[in-house]
């Protein structure tokens, strides 16, 4: 079964990465595209040149050639636009955040359940093989029990214009890239925190625009970082009673890096491992139709999503 897809919107994630990866995958074919744009759909044609353009994505929705929608539109749509494709018979992948708040989710939850269609959120480090060693190498003790994971993800941009600078569209560090210092905890130990222990934010235009966070899991503490105002940087750190694992370019693998992980453990023996050309959102792309074709369950669940949003819920209440 050959998966086709459709995409609500022609933005720059979506011309750069998702298109792309949908069209290399293996078992799909990017059939749709929702924009009224002719100029914001001529990239996407370029390497797609059968793909149909509709001017509204309800047209989208309404194609029957399109088995699945992608959603890659502004934070505050994610909900709207993942219950419509539901509704209209279309499995569906949304952008993260999937919600402003943990409680918004439960609705496309209940939904999915109902119709029996694929529902996820697009967490694509989920996929990696990477972070897949670091659940394992965790799990094994490898570097003995887990003390203290640190985390940081920054980026500068200046442009106040931005939509990540929109309060009203879900803006702000955390639902950007907290998403993935928070999440990757969770993802890689498949605990949540029992207690915000420390939450410093800065606000900007009713965002927040830089974020220190430390929290307390069970057996184990953690500090977050994120901001979209300082320079690039990104990396976690996984520090246990015998060892650390290092995780380098650990969410834009191959943009920032070469995906790594350093094992330092006790005695000095330190090795790296590497993953030079994993493509991780075509591995999401296929993913996703493995679980549409019942062949294997999706790496990130809805429930996962909830999760990561209710920890950003606590942090903004804390």
């Amino acid at each position: 079964m050959v998966v086709n897809w459709g995409i609500l919107g022609a933005g720059k994630f979506a011309r750069e990465e998702m298109g792309p990866a949908i069209h290399a995958a293996s078992g799909a074919r990017l059939v749709a595209l929702g924009t009224s744009s002719a100029e914001k759909a001529a990239p996407f044609q370029a390497f797609a040149p059968d793909l149909v353009v509709h001017d509204t994505y309800d047209a989208v929705l309404a194609d029957p050639a399109v088995d699945a929608v992608y959603v890659p539109l502004p934070n505050h749509l994610h909900i709207e636009w993942a219950m419509k494709a539901l509704a209209a018979g279309k499995h569906v992948l949304v952008e993260k955040p999937v919600g402003l708040k943990a409680a918004e989710i439960d609705p496309l939850m209940a939904r999915r359940d109902e119709t029996g269609l694929q529902a996820a959120e697009a967490y694509m480090i989920a996929h990696h093989p990477q972070w897949h060693r670091v659940r394992h190498l965790l799990a094994d003790g490898a570097i003995g029990t887990l003390a203290h994971v640190d985390g940081i993800f920054t980026y500068n941009n200046p442009d106040l214009t931005n939509v990540r600078y929109d309060a009203a569209k879900g803006g702000g560090s955390l639902p950007d890239i907290g998403v993935y210092t928070i999440g990757s905890t969770i993802l890689a130990t498949g605990q949540t925190p029992d207690q915000i222990t420390h939450a410093d934010i800065d606000m900007l235009n009713g965002v927040d625009v830089r974020a220190r966070v430390s929290v307390r899991f069970d057996g184990f503490t953690a500090h977050w970082v994120t901001a979209m105002n300082i320079h690039d940087s990104q990396w976690m750190s996984f520090v246990g009673s015998h060892g650390r694992i290092d995780v380098l370019a650990p969410f834009n693998a191959g943009k920032v890096g070469e995906a790594q992980i350093r094992i330092v453990q006790a005695g000095g023996g330190t090795r790296v491992e590497r993953w030079p050309a994993v493509r991780q959102y075509v591995l999401q792309v296929e993913a996703f139709g493995a679980a549409m074709r019942g062949e294997a369950a999706f790496g990130w669940t809805l429930e996962q999503a909830k999760t990561t949003q209710e920890v950003i819920d606590r942090i903004y209440a804390a």
